[in-house]
């Protein structure tokens, strides 16, 4: 049977459709992007407005005439602890002064203890992980007390804390770090013993010695698992700062004894814009670690993509 020119060159009809349905799908591929661009913030912008709403509701529907001033509206509380630059005390009727200038001082103190309690956390958190991948009765010796440690509320340790260190900067300090030194620990050292048992044995037939083996293979495996662990363990950070706050009160105020001083005195509106600022700090704080652990393993880990 002859073939004829035109039979042998031309292109099956399959062909032309998934080509032009490739090109539909490329020429789709910004809109789809766009689309999970509004999804991916279209529910943390309705749970907003759900929650003003439901501040609102509470306001003005359930709090009685005479109890109203203990909710008050979302846009008192921003006007007067936010929008505001700055309230002397005794202006307006309050008696500790407010706005967002005695705020941002509470918040920079806050951050300070928060900052380095968590470098603090981080460096020892590593030391010990590693020292645990590397020894079995390294882990069985210290693991448990970590363990101990994080089970612990801790009130437990304030009285502790005072009577060594004193009631001042580096107690808030020592507070932040028993908070949010186990994350760290746990999830290294879940990556860093999780590691393949065949990229072992091959690092042992080309002769690695132990360091090489920690350096290039285990440590960046688990960056992920500690990736993981930073950004908890910075968001219980800032939980240790505004803790330490509240029961250590010597030195410079935190944002922490800012919210205490305005539940004392019944400035509610401080109070609330207090709690607010101290949650966009929080939740700043983790975003900035989820960030920074997408740059360093989003071009190799594969990660959930909606």
């Amino acid at each position: 049977m002859t073939v004829t020119d035109d039979e042998a060159t031309a292109v099956p009809a399959s062909a032309v459709s998934m080509g032009g349905g490739g090109t539909g799908s490329a020429a789709s591929a910004p809109k789809r992007k766009a689309g999970a661009g509004i999804a991916r913030f279209a529910g943390p912008a309705g749970a907003l407005v759900g929650f003003f709403a439901m501040w609102y509701f509470v306001h003005y529907v359930l709090m009685s005439d005479n109890r109203k001033f203990l909710v008050p509206p979302p846009h008192t509380v921003i006007n007067e602890s936010i929008l505001t630059w700055n309230i002397p005390r005794g202006e307006g009727g309050t008696r500790t002064g407010g706005g967002l200038f005695k705020l941002l001082e509470g918040l920079w103190s806050s951050f300070q203890v928060a900052a380095l309690g968590l470098g603090i956390a981080i460096t020892l958190g590593l030391v010990l992980a590693t020292l645990m991948s590397q020894a079995k009765w390294i882990e069985n010796a210290i693991y448990p007390y970590l363990v101990a440690i994080q089970a612990m509320p801790i009130l437990a340790f304030v009285p502790l804390i005072g009577l060594v260190l004193g009631f001042d900067f580096w107690s808030r300090v020592l507070v932040c770090v028993i908070i949010a030194i186990f994350p760290i620990v746990a999830n290294t050292l879940f990556g860093l013993v999780s590691v393949d048992r065949g990229y072992h044995e091959l690092m042992t037939l080309n002769g690695a010695s132990r360091w090489t083996r920690l350096r290039k293979l285990q440590f960046p495996a688990a960056m992920p698992s500690i990736f993981t662990g930073l950004q908890i363990s910075a968001g219980l950070s800032v939980v240790g700062a505004v803790v330490g706050d509240f029961f250590f009160r010597q030195g410079e105020p935190g944002i922490g004894r800012l919210i205490n001083t305005y539940q004392a005195a019944s400035e509610e509106s401080q109070l609330y814009g207090a709690v607010i600022v101290t949650a966009v700090f929080g939740i700043s704080v983790f975003l900035f670690f989820g960030w920074l652990g997408r740059r360093v393993v989003g071009h190799w880990h594969e990660t959930r993509s909606s």
